[in-house]
């Protein structure tokens, strides 16, 4: 193809999802994740966010009320990353989705990150993670990033979540 480079500094800004019922995904991302609402557009669409940033989800219903969660073995999203900026922070969040009741998929250490995997109310996988800091990354021998996937301590982790 071509030698480009997206610039450094280019990031994704937003994630915008279809969702069957606006009022049960904002009670999840809203409720129990503690994104903001910061838009509403009756109930057709919300604008939640971390920070105060005009959007990081988007929800709608335009195209998808009422209807059936993606099926597995088909292509589309594989999960939206919600990344927390310490352990302590990640694993509040957890204990918040484990007192919701809402099952967990997994949990991993995978060298760079540590995450933790669910699904929101339209089965949209949904991974809650921390990055370690990038000087402890591992490498390969040619200088890129060598990531793995070994258990991560749950109960170690929700320890950090303080009152």
């Amino acid at each position: 193809m071509s030698d480009y480079t997206i610039p450094d500094g280019a990031d994704i800004g937003h994630v915008h999802l279809k969702v069957a019922d606006l009022e049960r995904a904002i009670g999840f991302y809203h409720g129990v994740l503690g994104f903001a609402v910061m838009a509403r557009f009756g109930d057709q669409a919300a604008f939640l966010s971390a920070g105060g940033y005009h959007h990081h989800l988007g929800l709608n219903t335009w195209e998808s009320r009422g209807g059936a969660p993606p099926p597995r073995r088909a292509t589309g999203l594989y999960h939206t990353a919600i990344r927390y900026p310490d352990r302590r922070s990640l694993a509040r969040a957890l204990r918040r989705v484990l007192e919701a009741g809402i099952a967990l998929e997994g949990a991993a250490d995978h060298l760079v990150s540590h995450s933790v995997y669910l699904r929101d109310p339209d089965g949209n996988g949904v991974e809650l993670t921390i990055d370690r800091p990038r000087e402890s990354w591992p490498r390969t021998p040619e200088g890129g990033v060598a990531m793995g996937t070994e258990p991560l301590d749950l109960e170690a982790l929700l320890a950090e979540a303080g009152d």
